[in-house]
């Protein structure tokens, strides 16, 4: 076994959880290497057509069909790539709650505990642009990092919140479709991939955190619709954070039922409580992950909140600025104009049939078209990372080697070739003809309009 010092405690803990010869092969998994994933964008490329627009070596994960293993020595997060919104990097094993959630567009949909945005990433592209997604963290810093990656990725149809469950549950009631928790936890499986994680877990264990847990979960209980599906997921193997949270739910709300989730290779089912999932380092190739599924029974007519949808139906398009109008005649897109909210210059496109409630802290409701300044509109960042190439009426693209693409993401000013030019006005910055930003043509230049909080460092 690696250097890494393990209390007594847990050890003795995970001999009692696995029995004598799996806890010898779960410690040999410690001698391994860490391993490194990341998951392809499905709505910008395909997991068939990624594998060679990259110079990586990549190695497909066998249980997530747009998942790769990539060598711990490439930097990924250093690609033009990454900055397109082409790839999220990720644990393997974490990708899976995401993966067996069976979201559909047009869904209501809630992460709750969702920074940094691994999992509502996947599951906003599994909207397709179709219902909600709201992800929440009660952290309102790392609920930043969240809604960026949720931009980066170009999902448009978001709510980001930082707000406590039970603050939400108050607003929302029995409104989502479904409710994906990746609950806070001990972090076991996380400590090869970090030591800090052991330290952390010495100073608050299983049974600190299974009190969390059981108050998230019957708060989402609360929000889950009749019908509707909750995913619970840690990425720890104490049963007293895992199958005994679900036999918590299913005890406490007789409406709940489990589902059992379908094992693949190398997945292990719950220990004492068939149905879950749970995935082992020394099984796959991942850090482990625990899942279990429940249904909600009843009907499966929507419900609606009369505090969170009131203004709902008597909403109407209010007539929009001229200078909105012409900017969003350059996309190739229908707006809904009673779904644009402008606030304090902020100009929102608001998800299908939602109305934010006055009551929750938000940051960010839905998609930020730009800003009103001076009479004149500035497109914004998030915007340009939904589009197509083809949806703009003014594009230029650079293939990724070109020096520019990265002078571009460092906010430079871009001198045009010959045969790009001349270009006049809003114009959208592509890398092989995924969208990075917006620029301003004024002829044979681009004036560089790239978020600065995103630019390259």
């Amino acid at each position: 076994m690696s250097e890494l010092k393990l209390s007594e405690e847990y050890l003795n803990r995970m001999r009692d959880l696995l029995g004598e010869e799996e806890f010898s092969a779960y410690l040999k998994s410690f001698d391994e290497e860490r391993l490194y994933g990341l998951r392809v964008n499905t709505a910008k490329t395909s997991p068939e057509a990624f594998p060679e627009l990259v110079p990586w070596d990549l190695k497909q994960i066998p249980w997530i069909p747009n998942g790769f293993y990539y060598e711990g020595t490439k930097r990924p997060a250093k690609d033009p790539y990454y900055y397109a919104g082409l790839y999220y990097l990720q644990e393997p094993s974490a990708m899976t709650p995401a993966m067996l959630l069976p979201v559909e567009p047009g869904d209501r949909v809630l992460d709750l505990c969702a920074a940094p945005g691994g999992k509502s990433t996947e599951l906003g592209v599994k909207l397709a642009g179709k219902g909600v997604l709201i992800s929440n963290d009660i952290s309102n810093s790392r609920a930043k990092a969240l809604l960026k990656n949720l931009e980066l990725w170009g999902i448009a149809n978001i709510c980001v919140t930082s707000e406590t469950p039970d603050k939400l549950a108050g607003v929302f009631g029995p409104w989502f479709d479904k409710i994906l928790i990746d609950a806070p936890c001990s972090g076991e499986g996380m400590f090869r991939k970090d030591e800090d994680m052991v330290k952390s877990y010495e100073e608050h264990g299983p049974e600190y955190y299974s009190r969390i847990q059981k108050e998230i979960t019957d708060q989402a209980v609360r929000m889950l619709a009749p019908g509707g599906l909750l995913l619970y997921s840690t990425c720890t193997f104490s049963r007293c954070e895992d199958e005994e949270i679900i036999c918590h739910i299913l005890n406490r709300h007789e409406e709940m039922e489990l589902v059992k989730l379908p094992l693949f290779e190398g997945a292990s089912d719950g220990i004492g409580l068939n149905g879950c999932l749970r995935l082992f380092p020394h099984k796959i190739k991942g850090e482990g992950h625990f899942m279990a599924l429940l249904h909600k029974k009843g009907g499966s007519e929507r419900q609606r909140t009369a505090g969170l949808l009131n203004g709902l139906q008597s909403r109407k398009a209010a007539p929009l600025p001229a200078e909105l109008t012409e900017f969003l005649s350059l996309i190739d897109r229908e707006f809904d104009p009673s779904r644009i909210m402008i606030k304090n210059d902020s100009v929102y496109y608001l998800p299908e049939d939602f109305v934010p409630a006055k009551e929750l802290r938000y940051l960010r409701t839905g998609l930020l078209l730009g800003e009103l300044k001076n009479r004149r509109f500035e497109p914004g960042q998030a915007l340009a990372m939904t589009l197509k190439a083809d949806e703009f009426r003014r594009t230029i693209s650079w293939n990724r080697e070109d020096d520019r693409v990265i002078r571009y993401l460092k906010g430079e000013t871009i001198s045009l070739a010959p045969e790009e030019g001349p270009v006049k006005g809003w114009c959208l910055v592509c890398v092989d003809g995924s969208p990075l930003g917006f620029a301003k043509g004024t002829g044979m230049a681009l004036k560089n309009k790239y978020y600065p909080g995103w630019r390259w460092m």
